[in-house]
């Protein structure tokens, strides 16, 4: 409030100001000088920032190089190690909006994935992104070993190094015009693999450098808790966000359209770090959700501006903190870590790609399309840097190693084909014989007719089978979580914990049974599918198949009621409450299960239509 004293206002603050009350103050009483200053410096460093950034990279378009490089590049021009004086004087304020500039980044990521095209690459994605990640991880942490290095900083090495950068690899095929073939659909979708993957790294590296060890059991329990938290995510999600995105973008508002989709994105990011991950995997996550808007062309065209702002502010930020003296004193380890992801990188999706049934020539292109690292790269290095794990020079090793690959990749896509037309003039005839014959076999041993129809069944009832079961596995989770988080309200309302025990657990298992239900129906269908397939005609045959159409499902829950169990043992109530929970979950059950077995119907055709929709990602 403004103080009056000798006729003279006090103001505290400037930002506390209104219009109105600014009409009123003494113009001869300057504001408090402290908040001022500031301010005025945080806008000195933010117009250094902008000035900068635009003058390199117009530059560095001019030299048709990536405009990252650009940002990363204004960024050590006046960053603190690059004299004759520091520009940029508050990098705390610099900071925090770099990291706004990570979540608009990878919520872009997040836009440009598909669900859909995720599946339709099959194989070939997966087994390539797992290659090149466990074989750069393996060859990453070898190397920092050998250099003296930490076994942290070996670890986050070659977390680093193992995964490709998806905005440089992108924009260079863009620009060299070979976006529609084959192989950069390949590209494309191990790029989308190695996403996930890394959101997946970033959560482990996060429990690895907390706990200073590698333990199995909690990395299964880690992988376990993402894995359940990204299912419940992306189906709860994918039912609400786009109808709710829809009908707000049906007022023709932009503003109303981007304040819905920063609020979503703000708000999930906020959800997400209670849950205790990373804001990287929130933006990531949210993103993926929001594309499969029928409004994705036009949220995409708001949130550019905002994108590319921050994200330059982000790279310039990368490279404030990258000191040219460092790279000197680590020149050789620079040197033979471009040369490890270069060759290795190119060597492992060529292999990957190759065993997957894709043909030499192909694979040899995907390889030298993706050997750089990039944006993820940083993320992880600054990871380390954070949580105070890593060496300060991690980072711009980081740095420096993408810069330098990130040069070559155009070059690398450009001589990919003549490389590998050569390679198959200079190769043996009996080489080229046995690679085709490899081919040929694995795309031959695809199932094809009523195998191919039983096959394409029996992953849909398993993957329904465990969609179901991963949102039983949240509810659970997600009860136990709030009923530790509210403890104290909890408490309050209900003094008697083991009431209040009772309550949340009936509550969690009443939410649970639509799921448990169609986990059970499915498990039961597969069962006789099995049966019908897997007993042959005999003097027994009805009764063996009745058998095997009856052990499964009751084994299926048995194996239920564990996960039940385990999920829920903090709020589990005691055995007489227990009991007299479960008689009425039995008795809502008898009475409902149509109903419920409706709902959860409804819910799985709009699911689907949502993912099959033809109209998605259409304005």
């Amino acid at each position: 409030m403004l103080q009056v004293k000798n006729e003279t206002r006090i103001v505290p603050a400037p930002c506390a100001i209104t219009l109105a009350h600014h009409r009123r103050v003494v113009h001869h009483k300057k504001p408090h000088r402290g908040l001022t200053m500031h301010t005025i410096a945080f806008i000195q460093d933010l117009a250094v920032i902008m000035l900068a950034a635009g003058i390199v990279t117009v530059l560095f378009h001019l030299l048709r190089q990536p405009v990252v490089l650009g940002y990363i590049a204004a960024g050590v021009l006046i960053g603190p190690h690059t004299p004759p004086y520091t520009l940029v004087t508050d990098e705390q304020s610099i900071s925090t909006v770099a990291e706004l500039g990570l979540i608009f980044l990878l919520f872009s990521l997040g836009l440009e994935f598909s669900l859909r095209h995720l599946r339709r690459v099959g194989a070939t994605a997966v087994v390539a992104a797992l290659a090149g990640i466990i074989t750069m991880l393996w060859l990453g942490y070898e190397l920092g070993l050998a250099f003296g290095w930490s076994v942290m900083d070996a670890l986050f090495l070659g977390a680093m190094l193992s995964i490709s950068s998806t905005t440089i690899t992108i924009k260079a095929i863009d620009e060299l015009g070979l976006k529609k073939q084959a192989f950069a659909h390949i590209v494309f979708g191990i790029l989308i693999v190695e996403d996930v993957l890394a959101i997946a790294m970033i959560a482990l590296l996060s429990g690895v450098a907390a706990t200073g060890t590698v333990v199995a059991g909690e990395v299964l329990a880690t992988l376990g808790g993402l894995t359940v938290f990204l299912v419940a995510s992306l189906v709860i999600g994918i039912l609400a966000v786009p109808r709710l995105l829809d009908y707000v973008a049906r007022f023709r508002r932009d503003e109303m359209l981007l304040v819905g989709v920063l609020g979503l994105l703000f708000g999930f990011c906020l959800l997400v770090t209670w849950l205790g991950y990373s804001v990287a995997l929130g933006a990531f996550v949210i993103g993926v959700i929001v594309a499969e808007s029928h409004s994705l062309p036009r949220i995409e065209r708001l949130i550019a501006p905002l994108r590319d702002m921050f994200s330059a502010v982000f790279f310039v930020a990368v490279g404030l903190q990258l000191d040219p003296h460092a790279l000197v004193d680590y020149a050789g380890p620079i040197a033979a870590i471009t040369a490890v992801v270069v060759i290795a990188k190119i060597l492992a999706r060529f292999f990957g790609g190759f065993a997957a049934g894709q043909s030499a020539r192909v694979s040899l292109r995907v390889g030298m399309s993706l050997a750089q690292i990039g944006e993820f790269s940083f993320i992880i290095a600054a990871l380390g840097a954070s949580l105070k794990v890593t060496s300060g020079f991690l980072y711009p090793v980081a740095v420096a190693v993408s810069a330098i690959t990130t040069l070559f990749t155009p070059y690398l896509i450009r001589a990919s084909d003549p490389l590998a037309r050569r390679l198959h003039i200079i190769m043996p005839y009996s080489l080229r014989r046995i690679a085709h014959l490899y081919t040929q076999w694995l795309q031959g041993l695809r199932l094809q007719g009523d195998r191919a129809v039983i096959a394409a069944m029996v992953r849909r009832i398993l993957l329904q089978t465990f969609v179901n079961l991963c949102l039983v596995a949240a509810i659970f989770a997600g009860v136990a979580w709030l009923a530790r988080a509210r403890a104290a309200d909890i408490a309050a309302l209900l003094p008697y914990r083991p009431t209040a025990n009772a309550l949340l657990w009936g509550a969690a298992l009443l939410l649970s049974l639509p799921f448990l239900i169609a986990a059970y129906r499915k498990l039961k269908a597969l069962a006789m599918l099995l049966a019908e397939m897997g007993v042959h005609a005999g003097r027994h045959t009805d009764r063996a198949r009745r058998v095997v159409a009856e052990v499964l499902p009751a084994v299926s829950i048995a194996a239920m009621l564990l996960l039940v169990g385990a999920l829920s043992s903090s709020i589990l109530p005691p055995t007489e409450l227990l009991v007299a929970v479960l008689g009425m979950v039995a008795l809502v059950l008898v009475l409902l299960r149509r109903i419920l077995v409706k709902l959860h119907s409804r819910l799985q055709i709009a699911l689907i239509e949502t993912l099959q929709s033809d109209k998605a990602h259409q304005d």
